[in-house]
């Protein structure tokens, strides 16, 4: 059997291909290329003309596909532009979870929204999670969808944490009885225990919400994507990035009409109606960036034996919670994928996280295998809870998608028939309670808003420390910001063969000072979550570009990097 001690190597991958983050933002794979490599993703030409659309859709990760189904569905000529491969964001380094059973709860979710609010999410959630089912059905996509049950566990051993355990129950059975009340198929078990968990500690008693669903995510919006490559009214451009999406023309009420001008780095532009920012952030110096936590969460994909642990949704109510799905590797057996141990973006050490899942995963169930995949991805978590889903503020014609709180999966699927119906002049039953301009649960957001803004301006301290003081210091394969006196601040990073590439280490979006994550060989930006790959290559916003180069080797590593 597989021990702790040396099975998670990909805590420290090798050095990536210089293309490598064109198909996935980090140096690690995540579990879903076992099934789904990324050569299957459908492929697309770089934009090297203008055009005209009637919608233009930024993003082709579940966000955009999705709204471009919509739309396409619909009758609407829509253009999809990516700056890197398909697929090469969020959405293929997610968990795979389409739960209802929302992360931060309806206790809380009312608490901001109002009880017609939690009601809301509960029926758009469900939806969405339904929703794909019938879309997967409907074009004949094998993607592993289907139901199951959830289980809300408490962290505390029952037996040698009893108060701890007693209290997290109690607002267990409160978050049953809020459920319940707006009409969601949930129930309390007590010594309810998970098949398969067979060690300890002893968490039972569970929260049981019946009709959540998973699926192979990956699978499923490569499916969506091969059937948009063949309607008329569909056209994709990748490595085509997008830097302004200025809107033309007066508008005042029904007098006059404003167009939508999406510029591209390359000098082209798709003039169309509208556009949607699906984009996981939008491209915006602050707005709704400056209303949302940015997070690094962690997942492994650890073998057992097919039929061992019970076809679930899993989660525990630490503040930093883990959450457990399975997927398929072989006959023999299953993977189970488990996530957990989220900081944010830039300002903990990430080496450590798949070890604690680890030992969480083989306390609790005994006959897990080896650990073979490791990898991480990013959460953005608005104040109130909810995404921003409708019309960016200040604009006519420009929508945005954004803000997951950790259940990405349907809200960016309940995005799409809010944005097709809004950009269709048609109101929708769901609106109000994502519109981003919202004010009320804001409002009483405002305390975490306060401790999150001195939070982010306390990061701007890296101005004035050096993460290395020597280049020769630095060992192969790693990176760090050399941040000499009176000079601006300069990120390194030393190749496995020893070679050193340099960049500007202050970021593009509002001047933070990157840090390196040795996991995903990358740049991260502790402010808003922009994240950089270890060439300078943009590969989250919301910065609109890559990091500067600042030697020579920098600059041809980076061309190497962008080559189509």
């Amino acid at each position: 059997m597989a021990t702790l001690k040396d099975t998670i190597p990909m805590e420290h991958p090798p050095q990536p291909s210089p293309q490598h983050f064109m198909a996935t933002s980090g140096a690690t794979d995540p579990v879903w290329v076992h099934t789904e490599p990324y050569s299957n993703r459908p492929t697309f030409s770089k934009l090297d003309r203008d055009l005209d659309a009637y919608v233009c859709v930024v993003g082709s990760g579940i966000a955009g596909v999705q709204t471009a189904y919509e739309l396409v569905h619909r009758g609407h000529k829509v253009v999809m532009l990516e700056a890197r491969d398909v697929l090469a964001g969020e959405t293929g380094r997610t968990s795979g979870h389409l739960a209802s059973a929302l992360d931060d709860g309806y206790v809380n979710i009312a608490a901001k929204h109002g009880d017609k609010g939690a009601v809301i999410a509960a029926e758009s959630h469900t939806w969405a999670l339904n929703h794909v089912g019938e879309v997967a059905k409907k074009l004949g996509i094998e993607c592993e969808y289907r139901k199951l049950p959830g289980y809300e566990v408490s962290q505390y051993d029952k037996n040698k944490q009893p108060k701890e355990h007693a209290s997290e129950v109690k607002e267990l059975k409160e978050e049953v009885a809020k459920c319940k009340s707006i009409g969601m198929d949930v129930e309390f078990k007590e010594g309810f225990k998970v098949q398969g968990w067979d060690g300890e500690p002893d968490q039972r008693d569970a929260a049981i919400f019946q009709n959540q669903a998973t699926y192979h995510p990956t699978k499923y919006v490569v499916g969506v994507l091969k059937w948009l490559k063949e309607q008329p009214n569909f056209e994709c451009y990748t490595h085509t990035r997008v830097i302004d999406t200025p809107e033309k023309g007066i508008e005042i009420g029904p007098i006059g009409h404003k167009h939508v001008e999406v510029k591209t780095m390359d000098g082209h532009t798709v003039r169309c109606n509208d556009v949607v920012m699906a984009t996981c952030v939008p491209l915006h110096k602050l707005s709704v960036v400056g209303e949302m936590e940015y997070d690094r969460t962690y997942c492994i994909a650890i073998k057992v034996p097919k039929g061992y642990v019970e076809d679930c949704l899993l989660y525990d109510q630490a503040e930093e919670y883990k959450y457990v799905r399975m997927t398929a590797c072989d006959a023999e057996h299953d993977y189970m994928v488990v996530g957990g141990c989220d900081h944010k973006v830039g300002q903990e050490e990430p080496v450590g996280r798949s070890q604690e899942l680890e030992q969480w995963t083989r306390e609790r169930f005994t006959k897990a295998g080896s650990v073979d995949y490791a990898w991480s991805g990013q959460v953005f978590e608005p104040v109130d809870y909810m995404a921003y889903i409708g019309r960016d503020p200040g604009t006519k014609h420009t929508w945005i998608i954004t803000g997951d709180s950790g259940n990405g999966l349907t809200h960016f699927v309940l995005a799409s028939p809010i944005i097709a119906d809004e950009i269709e002049g048609k109101s929708n039953k769901w609106s109000e309670l994502y519109k981003p301009n919202r004010v009320t649960s804001i409002v009483k957001s405002a305390k975490d808003m306060l401790s999150h803004d001195l939070q982010i301006n306390a990061q701007y301290k890296r101005f004035l420390k050096s993460d290395i003081h020597d280049i020769e210091d630095l060992p192969n394969g790693e990176g760090g910001v050399l941040n000499p006196t009176l000079k601006a601040p300069i990120a390194v990073y030393k190749d496995d063969e020893g070679g050193v590439h340099k960049f500007s280490a202050v970021c593009p979006h509002l001047k933070g000072v990157i840090c390196w994550n040795r996991t995903e060989k990358s740049w991260d930006c502790p402010v808003h979550g922009s994240r950089f790959s270890k060439d300078g290559v943009c590969v989250m916003g919301p910065a609109k570009g890559g990091l500067n180069p600042a030697d020579e080797s920098g600059a041809h590593s980076q061309h190497e990097a962008l080559k189509v």
